[in-house]
């Protein structure tokens, strides 16, 4: 996978080199989104499609960026070590330039909730990108866990960038039968089996699960087309639900509307203020 600038007014996009041309883009918005159990998968008129953007697509909002065409030569994004923090690291060491033009993002105006199964997914009006979790698991190893974050001054990278995908043993079966985390190991998913943390070293932070939620809620609400100022909390909620969370958004009269920010709603963005020296660093 390579990750090239873009001009001001591109977006978020994906490009299979394995695919030709003219079947090759893939944008990164909301409404091509194909619904899967557990990552989320954008797939194009063509029927091309790419899988687990949610890591690449949070780290790109946590540092800021919002034009950028992402090249990969198959149909998933590579898992790395279950987070996001090498792409972080990567991203930080090339550097990123500020654009002169003002930056889209979209300001949310009135709340808006999507359910399901006990599971929950809302926005409501912020000044910035406030995300609120709840998890409460079964499997005692992660259990229940709640952490909310201002997204503003770097944090994202500070707090949030190196927590990993976690699953029960069973899920990676289950993700290995629908063809996806076929590079996933022990070393890039922590693997609980009930009170038991199967992966060696254990969770990098004792709330570590709810973290890597936030990460993936961060990703997925990055699918909006640009940043998002609103109070996202997800209760029990997964890919699926904030996909249609952002549909309900956008298909409600009066919920959203886009804005070219001020030099003040600019700063209170993810990636703003971020310092290279306090991101996390892992073995």
């Amino acid at each position: 996978m390579v990750l090239k600038p873009a001009a001001a007014g591109h977006g978020i996009w994906f490009k299979r080199t394995d695919i030709e041309l003219g079947n090759a883009l893939i944008p990164a918005i909301y409404d091509v989104v194909e619904r899967t159990p557990l990552c989320t998968r954008l797939i194009n008129d063509a029927g091309v499609s790419v899988s687990t953007v949610e890591h690449i697509m949070a780290a790109l909002a946590g540092c800021g960026i919002h034009n950028a065409l992402v090249e990969i030569d198959g149909p998933e994004v590579p898992i790395m070590d279950g987070s996001s923090i090498e792409f972080v690291h990567g991203i930080m060491a090339k550097g990123v330039r500020r654009q002169a033009s003002p930056v889209l993002a979209y300001e949310v105006l009135k709340p808006v909730t999507a359910s399901r199964e006990g599971a929950s997914a809302s926005i409501a009006p912020a000044d910035g990108l406030v995300i609120e979790f709840h998890i409460d698991f079964e499997d005692k190893a992660i259990g229940n866990q709640t952490k909310v974050l201002d997204m503003r001054n770097g944090s994202f990278a500070r707090e949030l960038c190196d927590s990993r995908t976690f699953c029960r043993r069973i899920d990676v079966e289950t993700m290995r039968e629908n063809g996806l985390a076929l590079g996933g190991t022990l070393e890039n998913a922590v693997v609980v089996q009930g009170s038991e943390v199967l992966t060696p070293g254990g969770f990098r932070h004792e709330d570590e699960a709810v973290r890597h939620k936030m990460l993936d809620a961060l990703g997925d609400l990055y699918l909006a087309g640009g940043p998002i100022l609103g109070h996202f909390t997800g209760d029990k909620s997964g890919h699926a639900m904030t996909n249609t969370l952002l549909r309900k958004l956008f298909e409600t009269p009066g919920a959203v509307r886009p804005v070219l920010c001020t030099p003040e709603q600019a700063a209170r963005l993810p990636g703003q203020g971020l310092v290279r020296s306090e991101i996390p660093q892992v073995a």
